[in-house]
């Protein structure tokens, strides 16, 4: 099959991305990392860090191994696969799991550097504090793309013919999501439930009963919280949205094979849309990169316009550029799919700016809920929870209405549900999603930039830097946590989009599995057609995909209860972590004499190994619990089940993950607040009442609500990747 010449631009945008990734490493190597005591607390962070990967990847390995076995024996003897889903889906987790590493190394070399930066000034420690998170971000939409351009290469040499090939092809690319999305979950979980373990820990006994300040490196939990730091939200975060951008792209590709597949050349232009769409935001999200900076002195406010300058900017450079690709691909109804992109964007950043404004300190909401620690821990977390609930609303309504416009932009505003209507009003909200993820380069930015802060921050109160330098980290770190809840709600906004276009690939899926059996149905006139004629309302009328079919209302039920379960597992899982976290920190505060005084030190290490320990141990049944439903309902309840189960989890489980993130992001700014001298600051009544909020706060903002984005995709590349055992037993 011959690609066209514009296809280049995807693997030439993914060197471009990783050579610019190389670059600011490089640069923000070369900068001083301070203090002789700045680089042995660096170090031991390091250290600990790369330890807990290498135990990670020694679990996730087996997991791997075993499920590519298991998909090679459905392959080859079975025949209900194609032959290249297991080499697709170790690659998905191997890039995955590479591109959280290469964040995670570029952050725990980046915290030292940007602390000793801050002594100068603050925008020195911004600048690189970004571009290191900007190392994660290209890294990521490096490897996706390199990632996408490689299997679609290979796929194309061997697949030649009719328009059944492209849907074939991309179809196939769908699975390495699964391996993706697999590492994802491991990542997020494992690296959730260990910063968690440890933060809330040493919370808990060095903040609120031996009334220290954070990250005092009395507390023998400080080192095991500034790697959880790094494993959780970068680790965690890259091979999260590392999956997300692909899984958008891979899932259009599909979409647009099907909607365009009687339309010769232009369903080839239709299938590389998504991926130039992506390329074109590459070089976008490196110019934006370059013009995030700020003065000494600048407030929260000033903080936030300069990331925004970054990321604003980059949005508006895509949505122009959007027009001239689909215009020159000469795309049937390139207009209406230009602002579906737009619609993709434009709730990129609503959704954002309303995660802003429920968890800054700068507005009402925080503000509030700070306010609220004058009468008592009680409140405090009373008055999150019910902001974190309010804060569903315009997320869920902005997903909504971008769902409508994107479809309906897409296919004319045509509303008859026909055939072709459906195939492009799908393929629309499809591409709206590569819209939301397309300057994913900056945005991911943005996000690790928040741990770098952090830890940078804890790097200055260890290595006692000075108050100045204490309140410019400070700074950093306060818009760290903002910018961390933002994008957290930007990966849940995109993980709707997515999961969405993922449900249609579904259905596409399905058709090629009954296909592969020579299975035959009956369509809405009535005639018996092969699988491969059947439409998408055909389809669903055939497998009975209504309301008023019991498998599909039982599987929906199964798909919001998963979401809870998952939750519960995670949260509970932290919770004994904690425990055991808490008992070592009184234990060593009780036997070591001097610890307090600052006259002896602590044993760091037995924390930082009892958080590895916890987050191997209890990583393991929520990851293989999310793998195990869509396959059970699939058995159990048919197709029509699993339909029901993914909207189910999509609906609850992004309603779901906004509160927890947006609930938890509010508490830990309100505690900062606080700590900046209001409503009686640190040590105060006020201030205690915060550190229980932000404790509740913690699994919920990094490690339950972060995990559902990645369940209801993994849940929907699950059932992709085993449609062939569905349809057998179904």
């Amino acid at each position: 099959m011959n690609l066209p010449n514009v296809f280049w631009l995807v693997p030439i945008a993914s060197v471009m991305a990783l050579s610019m990734a190389y670059y600011f490493f490089r640069s923000m190597m070369r900068a001083d990392e301070g203090t002789p005591r700045m680089r042995e607390i660096a170090s031991y962070v390091r250290s600990g860090a790369m330890s807990y990967l290498k135990q990670q990847y020694k679990v996730v390995t087996v997991v791997f191994v075993v499920l590519a076995v298991i998909f090679a024996f459905m392959a080859y003897v079975l025949k209900w696969q194609n032959p290249w889903v297991p080499f697709a889906f170790l690659t998905g987790g191997f890039f995955s799991g590479l591109a959280g590493f290469c964040g995670m190394k570029t952050a725990t070399y980046a915290s030292a550097r940007t602390a000793n930066a801050a002594r100068q000034s603050l925008d020195g420690g911004l600048r690189i504090a970004f571009r290191s998170g900007a190392v994660m971000g290209l890294t990521v939409v490096g490897l996706g793309l390199l990632d996408i351009a490689i299997w679609f290469f290979v796929l194309s040499c061997f697949y030649q013919g009719d328009h059944m090939a492209l849907i074939t092809i991309t179809t196939t690319m769908l699975t390495f999501g699964m391996g993706a999305s697999t590492q994802a979950l491991f990542a997020r979980v494992g690296g959730g439930i260990y910063t968690k373990a440890a933060d809330v820990g040493a919370d808990i006994v060095g903040k609120v009963e031996a009334d220290i300040p954070e990250d005092d490196p009395r507390n023998p939990a400080t080192i095991a919280d500034n790697v959880g730091d790094n494993v959780g939200d970068v680790a965690g975060m890259g091979a999260d949205l590392y999956e997300s951008y692909c899984g958008s792209i891979l899932s259009t590709a599909a979409l647009g094979a099907t909607a365009f597949a009687m339309s010769g050349e232009m369903q080839m232009r239709a299938v590389i849309a998504p991926m130039l769409i992506a390329a074109v935001g590459v070089f976008l999200s490196i110019f934006g990169i370059y013009l995030v900076r700020t003065k000494e002195g600048a407030t929260m406010k000033d903080l936030l316009r300069s990331l925004s300058v970054g990321t604003n900017v980059s949005a508006l450079l895509i949505a122009a550029a959007t027009f001239a690709i689909l215009y020159l691909l000469g795309i049937e109804g390139w207009l209406g799919l230009s602002f579906s992109v737009i619609t993709g964007l434009a709730a990129g950043v609503i959704i954002g700016q309303a995660t802003e404004y429920y968890t800054s300190h700068s507005y009402r909401p925080t503000q509030k809920i700070a306010e609220a620690g004058l009468t008592g821990s009680a409140t405090v977390i009373i008055k999150g929870i019910g902001t974190g609930m309010i804060s569903t609303c315009i997320p869920v309504i902005t997903i909504g209405v971008a769902i409508m416009l994107s479809y309906l932009c897409a296919n004319g505003f045509d509303l008859t549900m026909s055939a072709a209507a459906l195939s492009k009003g799908l393929y629309g909200i499809g591409i709206a999603a590569v819209g939301m993820l397309s300057t994913l380069g900056i945005t991911l930015a943005t996000d690790a930039y928040g741990p770098i802060a952090d830890n940078a921050g804890g790097n200055a109160e260890m290595s006692e830097l000075g108050d100045e330098v204490r309140h410019r980290t400070d700074a950093l770190d306060a818009l760290g946590n903002t910018t961390a809840a933002t994008g957290k709600g930007f990966a849940i906004g995109s993980a709707a989009l997515t999961a969405l276009a993922l449900l249609a690939s579904y259905i596409e899926e399905v058709k090629i599995a009954m296909e592969r059996t020579g299975a035959t149905l009956t369509n809405l006139r009535g005639e018996v057609i092969s699988a491969a004629q059947a439409t998408i309302p055909d389809f669903m009328n055939y497998f009975q995909v209504t309301l008023m079919n019991p498998r599909v209302l039982v599987g929906a039920f199964i798909g919001a209860m998963a979401a809870f379960l998952f939750c519960g597992l995670t949260m509970e899982a932290v919770g004994r972590a904690a425990q055991k976290m808490v008992e070592e920190v009184r234990r060593q505060f009780r036997e070591i004499k001097g610890i307090l005084e600052g006259k002896a030190t602590p044993d760091y290490g037995s924390c930082v190994e009892i958080s590895t320990r916890a987050a191997q141990h209890e990583m393991i049944f929520p990851s293989l619990l999310a793998i195990a439903i869509p396959i059970v309902v699939g058995i159990v309840l048919g197709v029509a089940g699993v339909l029901g189960l993914l909207v189910g989890g999509l609906a609850a489980g992004f309603t779901l993950a906004i509160f927890m993130a947006n609930a938890g992001g509010a508490w830990d700014n309100a505690k900062k607040m606080v700590e900046e001298g209001n409503f009686g600051g640190k040590g105060s009544f006020a201030h205690k009442a915060t550190i229980v909020g932000d404790t509740v706060g913690d699994p919920f903002k990094d490690t339950s609500g972060p995990s559902l984005n990645i369940l209801i995709k993994l849940m929907s590349m699950v059932s992709i990747v085993m449609a062939g055992l569905t349809v057998a037993f179904s």
